[in-house]
């Protein structure tokens, strides 16, 4: 496990200057929605849409407090699968690459007129730290991490299906156990030969170009979000040390996240839409002695808590015999209706 989480934090330093590619839609980022960006179908393909393909997905960002976590797909002719991905521009696992090269690979891949552009096609799903932690703090139902991304893989594979790209077949990093994540995902897509692997992005190129194209998208959804911080700071007038308000990697065991995240804290609400408020590092904090405010919610289902509608009614009696000054909080929204008036 520590294993991989450093590796993560490896993959999560980006470059100086990421590659910001038409998967970031900056207001939903923002507004904390998820959202999927797909790619047109790529020009070889539209001259000939029975070429058949192979398609590979992977993720960024799965265990970071802080940001989105990313799935990636990308498909291409089978025929190019090594020649093109593997030989000609050595896509790799994105944790091995260096942050740069991911970056000008994103872009090759959405530029017009290259190799990359002409042969392959793209997407990603952006899934919001908001929507990750609204399902797993459902008070019924929970809704994990493991279930979002299986949903989120199905559902971008489906989205290929349905433009008419004949795809024979699928590579996929596991999540969990690879042999349970394949038969389920042989159930849904019984026509195609389906393989789920550890280490996936590292033994198929499809799957560690689905890698970069997640990788790259979450690092510009990170500087989009850092952005909007280091501008209402200027905005405030407050003067910070250069790099003093940087949130570091997002991971729950870098220091600059955890100072980041201490001090951009509200007692109330905690933080943005960028931080994920199931992740056991923010709840700790917020419920830290001295942090946040605690707030006790009525339990609506305790029968001697619910109130009747005539529990809300008084007697013209009992408004004549009350001389006592009026309370304003009590009739903030309107008076009580006389019982003898209904």
């Amino acid at each position: 496990m520590e294993e991989t989480e450093s590796q993560e934090i490896i993959q999560e330093v980006s470059a100086e200057d990421v590659f910001i590619a038409p998967s970031i839609h900056e207001k939903d980022i923002l507004a904390g929605v998820s959202y999927t960006h797909c790619s047109p179908i790529p020009e070889i393909l539209k001259d000939d849409i029975s070429i058949e393909c192979v398609l590979g997905v992977d993720e960024a960002g799965r265990g970071p407090v802080l940001g989105p976590m990313v799935y990636g797909l990308l498909y291409l002719p089978l025929t190019q699968h090594h020649t093109l991905l593997a030989q000609t521009h050595h896509f790799d696992d994105s944790k091995v690459l260096k942050p740069q090269v991911r970056s000008n690979l994103m872009q090759a891949i959405c530029t017009p007129g290259t190799d990359l552009y002409r042969t392959c096609g793209w997407a990603t799903r952006v899934m919001s730290a908001r929507d990750i932690s609204a399902g797993m703090l459902k008070p019924a139902g929970v809704y994990n991490l493991n279930a979002q991304a299986m949903d989120a893989t199905i559902q971008l594979i489906k989205d290929v299906f349905t433009q008419g790209v004949d795809i024979k077949e699928i590579y996929i990093d596991t999540i969990g156990k690879a042999d349970v994540y394949q038969k389920k995902l042989e159930r849904v897509f019984p026509t195609t030969m389906v393989t789920v692997a550890e280490k996936a992005d590292s033994l198929y190129p499809c799957v560690s170009a689905s890698s970069v194209c997640a990788k790259v998208t979450r690092d510009a959804a990170l500087e989009v979000s850092h952005q909007a911080y280091s501008s209402s700071d200027k905005s405030a007038g407050e003067s910070k040390a250069s790099g003093a308000d940087d949130w570091g990697t997002g991971y729950p065991s870098s220091s600059k996240t955890v100072n980041w995240l201490k001090g951009h804290m509200d007692p109330l609400f905690g933080w943005g839409n960028e931080c994920r408020m199931s992740w056991g590092t923010a709840k700790d904090m917020l419920e830290a002695k001295g942090n946040g405010i605690k707030v006790e919610w009525p339990d609506t289902n305790n029968d001697e808590q619910a109130r009747r509608m005539t529990d809300f009614y008084i007697t013209a009696s009992a408004m004549e015999v009350d001389d006592e000054p009026e309370d304003e909080l009590a009739t903030w929204y309107g008076k009580p209706i006389p019982a003898s008036t209904i």
